[in-house]
């Protein structure tokens, strides 16, 4: 029965969490002709959404408003919504705690709701980040406490999310999605239900070779983002340019992958996931030195991009103690809103400890709150008033940014990802290029 439901759109889709995960996943169930529930603990962010207001930049008013107009999108903040639905997926935040572990409280929270409203014969697929076994310990472990039989009261999957906020290429029907059952027939449905609105469907064999593949895919990233940032520092210390360095070694055609160097990592994803499988294998007693050391490097960016800084203000007999320093961009990726451990937040709340008056501008995410609880505004895209800093840091250019502009009205430039290229050497400190000397700088300010 249910799996002609989902094969003829007659199935109820209940979506848990309706962030950058959820709301596009649930605006692609509906676009796809099936009856969509949102469901959101947030009665604020769920009022928005019914008036056509989206906090996602990859859905746009006018999609949202689409959707609402089919009236087959649903929304709710009261949990009892889930009653109708015959597939709830799982899309909440899955954090850290101070102590670099897991938090389970949204995931555990989530399903206090299904267990409580859910009706028999409901498949359950969970999408968030977590650790190998979630699935089977926080999702099955409950529904069989409830008295529901796996295989016929209930079918879990386990199918990690691999949303990449501002990318115009891949997004959620395009991405290839990996889905694991927690049974064949879970496995089944699984497949059965995402392939209706996503391409490319890559089964595996368990929920927790689909959780492990997630971690993996962000921890490879993490390592070799940090073992480039490593090099970039390296490269510094020897007088080598890592840029041209790496354009050179990405000319063979084989054995190499091209990562690049930056202010640090940002996301949800790349912090956060490796410190999952880092915390999974303390329990089994395996100690991942990669993943801590690549924990380690990456996060000590921000630190070495404000001393950077310094350097470059100290050649102009300046110190970071009193100057004013405009950080362009705060997002933690370029076209982005998406503010999650971004390295720009670090830098700034650094650079601001060490007496520094700092500004910064995105007209992508205008708005942060500091960690005084003081809510920041962004300054206006107006290049001529760059000029009356005494340090730009560029730290994630935007496509709405006219690099050129940038370069010619400010005094002195920390660029942190190359994105000048060779223009204005004379008044550019290029991380990971050799090093403004007295000489370069001699005047320039």
């Amino acid at each position: 029965m249910m799996k002609l439901k989902f094969e003829n759109k007659e199935a109820n889709i209940a979506v848990v969490g309706l962030g950058y995960v959820g709301l596009p996943l649930a605006v692609a169930f509906v676009e796809k002709g099936f009856h969509t529930i949102g469901y959101d603990v947030s009665e604020k962010k769920v009022t928005a959404l019914r008036q056509g207001v989206s906090d996602i930049a990859d859905i746009s008013n006018e999609t949202l408003q689409c959707c609402l107009d089919t009236n087959d999108f649903e929304l709710s903040s009261q949990p009892a919504c889930l009653q109708e639905a015959d597939a709830i997926i799982i899309c909440v935040p899955t954090p850290l705690t101070e102590a670099m572990e897991p938090d389970m409280h949204f995931i555990e929270h989530a399903m206090q709701d299904i267990v409580r409203y859910a009706k028999q014969e409901v498949f359950i697929s969970l999408e968030s980040t977590t650790y190998p076994g979630t699935t089977r310990e926080l999702i099955c472990g409950p529904m069989l406490e409830k008295g529901y039989t796996l295989g016929h009261d209930f079918f879990a999957c386990y199918s990690p999310e691999r949303v990449d906020p501002g990318n115009k290429k891949f997004h959620t029907l395009n991405t290839p999605k990996v889905v694991g059952g927690i049974n064949e027939k879970s496995k089944e449905l699984g497949e059965i239900l995402y392939g209706q609105v996503i391409d490319t469907i890559v089964p595996v064999n368990s929920t927790e070779v689909a959780e492990m593949s997630k971690l993996l895919e962000n921890t490879f990233r993490s390592i070799n983002i940090a073992f480039i940032n490593e090099m970039a520092l390296l490269a510094e210390k020897m007088g080598i340019d890592i840029w041209e360095t790496i354009e050179a070694a990405s000319s063979k055609p084989f054995g190499f992958m091209k990562f690049t160097p930056g202010p640090g990592i940002g996301g949800h994803c790349i912090p956060l996931d490796p410190m999952y499988l880092s915390w999974k294998a303390k329990a089994k007693n395996f100690y991942s030195r990669f993943i801590e050391l690549a924990h380690e490097t990456n996060h000590l960016m921000p630190e070495k991009m404000v001393e950077h800084a310094a350097e470059a203000l100290n050649l102009h007999q300046k110190a970071i103690n009193g100057s004013k320093i405009l950080l362009i961009g705060m997002a933690y990726k370029e076209n982005s809103n998406d503010l999650r451990e971004s390295p720009a937040l670090h830098i700034y709340e650094q650079l601001v400890t060490r007496g520094a008056d700092v500004a910064f501008c995105d007209p992508e995410a205008p708005v942060f709150r500091d960690r005084r609880g003081n809510m920041q505004q962004s300054t206006a895209v107006d290049y001529e008033a760059f000029a009356t800093y005494d340090l730009v840091i560029i730290i994630t250019p935007h496509q709405l940014f006219d690099l050129e502009q940038i370069g010619a009205h400010s005094q002195l430039i920390l660029d942190t990802k190359n994105v000048l290229k060779d223009a204005f050497q004379e008044k550019k400190w290029t991380y990971g290029k050799i090093k403004m000397t007295q000489s370069m700088a001699k005047g320039t300010l």
